[in-house]
């Protein structure tokens, strides 16, 4: 059963769970941050060959261990972080508070992962790197990221009738 969160209208309370549950809400010129780290985070990624189609090839065929480094450290560095956040009780740029609520595994994110892995392994791309391959010049990843689109709407639409 999928829960229905309303998104909070007052700013006095102090807690966030989620970005998209903020008490404030960037407007204008503020906006113009998350296009320049955007930017910057796509830099990054051409420059490290993350977006590079051969370079995921390699990794799915288990001929380098470039893609495997990148990922295990990024996987470690949100380790770390999660940790500090919890342990020194970090809070928000706004100063609100930082909820990490607790996951549950359930047998549909198996299914889930393994289309993704499929996806990922048959396209070359993932959603991190998708616009930055877009916007290097591989315009046939428009296909991966209109298809992404499609998939995004179709699990949407049929979330509650898929296995938990």
């Amino acid at each position: 059963m999928m829960k229905v969160v309303e998104k909070p209208t007052t700013i006095q309370d102090p807690h966030c769970e989620a970005p998209n549950l903020r008490k404030h809400e960037d407007k204008g010129l503020e906006l113009l941050k998350y296009l320049i780290l955007g930017v910057l985070f796509g830099i990054v990624f051409v420059k490290a060959e993350i977006i590079s189609w051969f370079r995921i090839q390699e990794m799915f065929r288990l001929q380098s261990f470039h893609m495997y480094g990148v990922i295990g450290s990024a996987v470690v560095t949100g380790i770390i972080s999660i940790q500090i956040i919890k342990r020194f009780n970090i809070k928000t740029i706004h100063g609100e508070t930082i909820n990490i609520p607790k996951k549950e595994f359930r047998k549909g994110q198996v299914i889930g992962g393994f289309i993704f892995g499929l996806g990922w392994a048959l396209t070359g791309a993932c959603p991190g790197p998708l616009f930055a391959q877009i916007g290097s010049g591989y315009t046939v990843v428009l296909v991966t990221l209109i298809s992404a689109l499609v998939g995004t709407w179709v699990y949407g639409k049929f979330s509650n009738k898929l296995p938990n």
